[in-house]
């Protein structure tokens, strides 16, 4: 028998929990990196902002495949492969953060002297695309282990 919480599987409730801290952990990478650049080495805000997502990516990619989807790693897969599904997704949820990181800053072009405002506002959006697209597309797939 599920065990279920307000109609929510306690299993997704709990993948959800791990999966938004792991995120905290790319946002504190995005975030310094983001500040780092635009702020103590004069880049271009959005210049800075498309780095600063990189690096925050390719840490996430590491730690949710070892940590959190580690049973559901496909290892007929290639790597190449499920970091593109990765990539992709998180392109998207990206693109709804940067969208509203972008929109913030033009309806309040003071944010610019504090960046991580409207970063944090646009990963709250980009947290149920990620999340979904992670969770049934790049690790769909749950591998039996002989």
């Amino acid at each position: 028998m599920t065990q279920k919480i307000l109609g929510i599987r306690i299993a997704s409730m709990r993948k959800l929990i791990y999966f938004t801290f792991v995120g905290g952990v790319g946002f504190l990478v995005d975030g310094g990196m983001l500040t780092l650049l635009s702020q103590h080495y004069g880049f271009d805000i959005y210049f800075a902002r498309l780095a600063s997502f990189s690096l925050a990516t390719m840490v996430t990619w590491v730690l949710n495949r070892s940590i959190l989807f580690r049973q559901e790693v496909d290892l007929d897969r290639p790597k190449s492969v499920e970091y593109a599904r990765y990539l992709l997704v998180q392109t998207a949820g990206g693109g709804t953060n940067l969208a509203i990181f972008t929109l913030l800053i033009m309806l309040a072009p003071s944010l610019k002297d504090h960046p991580v405002i409207p970063l944090a506002v646009g990963a709250i959006f980009g947290l149920a695309i990620n999340f979904t697209g992670v969770r049934y597309w790049v690790y769909s797939k749950k591998v039996a282990h002989v």
